[in-house]
């Protein structure tokens, strides 16, 4: 069994959870609803055997923000 770490934000009128492990992404009308289709989004994924070896270890996390001109 392995870790995942995965952030949740908001855009418009959905809830995005992001993997951090893997490039994987999956959205829902709540928090709750966008973690549990993440957690099934990765389930499919990691069924496939090439797929286990792109899953990077992340020891800590810092979410950070910064306010950039453009």
């Amino acid at each position: 069994m392995k870790t995942i770490k995965y952030i949740v934000f908001k855009e418009g009128k959905h809830y995005v959870s992001q993997c951090l492990n893997v490039d994987i992404s999956s959205f829902g009308k709540t928090v709750e609803e966008a973690s549990s289709n993440l957690k099934e989004a990765l389930d499919l994924y990691f069924k496939d055997e090439p797929a286990r070896r792109s899953y990077r270890k992340i020891e800590d996390t810092l979410i950070g923000e910064l306010n950039i001109r453009f």
